[in-house]
């Protein structure tokens, strides 16, 4: 498939936006959409125009994950368990065409600076990536040597975390400790218009959310401030999160197996569609290039695994399979992600908008990915691949 073309032009795609928009005619230029037509548009002959018939597939937001370890994550079983950065086309390849890099437990041998740095490079290769600074532990690892001076100066970082909690490997955080955070992160969100958020690691313990409640309880610090994730992995934990978004906190499910202590994605993400809570308050990340650990009571882990950004839209394959209607579940994958991390031109199909497009083929699976303009996936197959992927 050419990349030359100046203009693209998608025909006859059934378009959501991610509301149902029928079907629509999209003209794409410059790395953004131009304009989405009733009728196809006459193009003058001196503009070198590539047109694709959708034949009526749908055509749909490219999704965001912002929660990846895009410099690898694990670490947590020895040295050699440490996992390699990800290559671009494990995103693209799952539809993914905008990724927000974290630490996790490991932020002493993995730093903000190889972050920064690992996001540039998934920039040059034509994906758009941001990232959060700090980690698992306090005080947190940074570039400039503090939360606000990081999110307001460096142009990646767009907020903090995952500054883990209730987990036998955070650094068992205090009331005052936590609210420090989230000040400086709020603060920097009003000096930069910046996401700002406390993206909070959530884990097995007792204490669930507890933390955060006193923290919305105790301070003036807005909900919109924390951001937990993980939130499927206990049933508990579930119930909890969801009250904090009636509050207006933005939640976040992730793609990985809960067992029976937890909820699957898919159930979790159908429970909230079928629950009180606002929809535009919950997200759904892949945690893609971390690692997966099961520990014993003691601490002992007991078996690994490492997640994949394809888990993450395997979960709407399987809410769609189970007859979620695609306009009610795409928000999690899109526009709720855009909203949380202030991403003005992410996660909607609209004129001015980055073209950040995926079609579905009529098996309602990703078929073809353009990340800014660009195909990255073309009939299924990946055309572009990373610097070290040939």
């Amino acid at each position: 498939m050419s990349q030359s073309s100046s203009l693209v032009l998608l025909k006859n795609a059934n378009v959501y936006s991610p509301a149902p928009l029928g079907i629509k005619h999209v003209l794409v230029g410059g790395g953004e959409i131009l304009q989405i037509l009733d009728d196809i548009p006459v193009i003058a002959a001196e503009f070198d125009l590539t047109e694709i018939d959708c034949e009526g597939c749908a055509l749909v937001p490219g999704f965001i994950d912002a929660h990846t370890h895009i410099t690898g994550g694990g670490g947590e079983a020895g040295f050699a368990t440490r996992v390699p950065p990800v290559p671009i086309s494990q995103f693209t390849r799952a539809g993914v065409t905008t990724a927000v890099g974290l630490l996790g437990t490991d932020d002493t041998t993995r730093s903000t600076e190889s972050l920064v740095a690992q996001v540039y490079a998934l920039r040059e290769e034509g994906l758009s990536a941001y990232c959060y600074t700090g980690g698992y532990h306090l005080p947190p690892t940074t570039l400039t040597g503090s939360i606000k001076s990081d999110i307001v100066f460096v142009e990646p970082i767009v907020a903090v975390g995952e500054l883990a909690i209730s987990d036998h490997r955070s650094s068992q955080p205090t009331l005052n400790e936590l609210l420090k955070v989230a000040s400086e992160a709020h603060v920097a969100r009003l000096m930069t218009g910046k996401a700002g958020t406390v993206h909070l690691h959530l884990g097995d313990g007792e204490r669930g959310l507890e933390l955060v409640r006193q923290a919305l309880s105790q301070s003036e610090i807005p909900p919109r401030t924390f951001n937990p994730t993980h939130v499927n992995r206990q049933k508990a934990l579930f119930e909890e999160a969801c009250d904090l978004a009636k509050l207006g906190c933005w939640v976040d499910v992730t793609a990985f197996e809960t067992g029976d202590v937890g909820y699957e994605p898919a159930e979790a993400l159908e429970r909230y569609l079928h629950s009180d809570c606002p929809q535009d308050k919950l997200t759904i990340s892949s945690d893609g290039g971390g690692c997966l650990p099961c520990f014993d009571d003691h601490g002992h882990m007991t078996k690994m695994d490492f997640a994949n950004a394809s888990s993450m839209t395997q979960v709407l394959y399987d809410l769609l399979q189970e007859g979620v209607a695609l306009e009610q579940c795409l928000p999690f994958f899109t526009a709720n992600v855009a909203n949380v991390m202030n991403f003005h031109k992410k996660g909607y199909i609209a004129s001015g908008f980055d073209a950040d497009l995926v079609i579905l083929d009529n098996n309602q699976k990703v078929s073809h990915v353009m990340a800014r303009g660009i195909w990255h996936v073309f009939e299924h197959s990946i055309i572009k691949k990373g610097t070290f992927e040939e």
